[in-house]
């Protein structure tokens, strides 16, 4: 019984669903603090006076980069698995479009420019990590 209720977890599906729930989850953060009309109250402020607005924006992306090559590497198929590089960077550059979008609507939040430009490079930066990091641990046996 037990063997059966553990096959039931192995499946593609189940696979998939493991691989894009970090990526919903961190969009849905995203969303969350950019919902905050004032953000720089919910975070610690030397993240703010010591990284600076544009750098927080390319960390922030950067995970999400990293969550979506993962997840288009392991659960989109060979097609998705190929291409994984392009499309993480493509949604995570999307996604920081509709953020940008989102801010219009939240009070004392804009959108700019700039700030999807740093949400681009950021989503670049975790992609070109994440695929290093999966790279090597491919060749160590690690997956």
């Amino acid at each position: 019984m037990e063997k059966a209720c553990a096959q039931q977890f192995e499946g593609p599906a189940s696979q998939r669903m493991w691989a894009w729930l970090p990526v919903a989850a961190y969009m849905a953060l995203i969303f969350y603090f950019s919902s905050l009309s004032h953000p720089d109250e919910e975070l610690p402020k030397f993240l703010f006076e010591a990284l600076g607005d544009k750098v927080l924006h390319m960390i922030e992306f950067a995970v999400l980069g990293v969550f979506c090559y993962r997840a288009f590497r392991r659960a989109a198929g060979p097609f998705g698995a190929e291409y994984a590089v392009v499309f993480a960077i493509l949604t995570a550059s999307l996604y920081g479009v509709t953020d940008e979008l989102h801010q219009v609507f939240v009070p004392f939040r804009t959108a700019t420019w700039p700030d999807w430009i740093a949400d681009t490079a950021g989503g670049m930066v975790g992609v070109v990590v994440g695929r290093r990091v999966m790279e090597r641990g491919a060749k160590d046996g690690i997956s």
